[in-house]
């Protein structure tokens, strides 16, 4: 027994002395882009290159992370009506109707879910690097992020033919660009 007491106390005291060397390491070389300075509270990065004048600095935005808090968002807004349909489900005052409308619903909440993300997929090897897709009741919003070129009219007419061909039931598609 005192055996392994030793060695619990002896890992115990090596992990310690191995976190205490890797911070004092990491303290001596900073990185030069941190995690957390990019994606803090502003969401943006302020980024100069050797080339550009001293005082002129150019804000780069995480465009990628507008899209995942947006995501995120319907995600929520998803899950929380998918769990008000369990339990409408789960009722036992709930008809049988009313519990067959119900799973239904929840079916066409993931079948919409999963088309979004086909389309997202399918718009990226277009080559557009993001791209965000909502479908509500027919109409479609779509969000992509443009390269370097821009966008333009025929870009847009682009993508508002591949999801009305793709989708039968999609009557107005909006398409969103931002800039890189």
């Amino acid at each position: 027994m005192k055996a392994n007491k030793r060695t619990v106390w002896f890992l115990t005291l090596l992990s310690l002395v191995a976190v205490i060397s890797i911070y004092y390491l990491k303290k001596e070389t900073p990185m030069s882009l941190d995690g957390m300075a990019i994606f803090g509270d502003k969401d943006a990065v302020t980024v100069s290159k050797s080339g550009d004048v001293e005082g002129e600095t150019k804000t780069v935005y995480a465009d990628s992370m507008l899209f995942e808090e947006m995501r995120m968002q319907v995600l929520n807004e998803r899950s929380s009506l998918k769990d008000q349909l369990l339990t409408k489900v789960q009722s036992p005052d709930t008809t049988a109707e009313e519990k067959s409308a119900a799973y239904d619903e929840m079916a066409e909440l993931t079948k919409r879910t999963s088309a979004e993300d086909l389309m997202e997929t399918q718009l990226k090897a277009l080559g557009y690097p993001e791209a965000f897709v909502r479908k509500d009741n027919g109409k479609v919003s779509v969000s992509v992020i443009a390269e370097d070129g821009g966008h333009s009219t025929k870009m847009a007419a682009e993508i508002t033919q591949y999801v009305l061909t793709s989708w039968e039931d999609a009557r107005t598609v909006q398409v969103n660009f931002m800039e890189k």
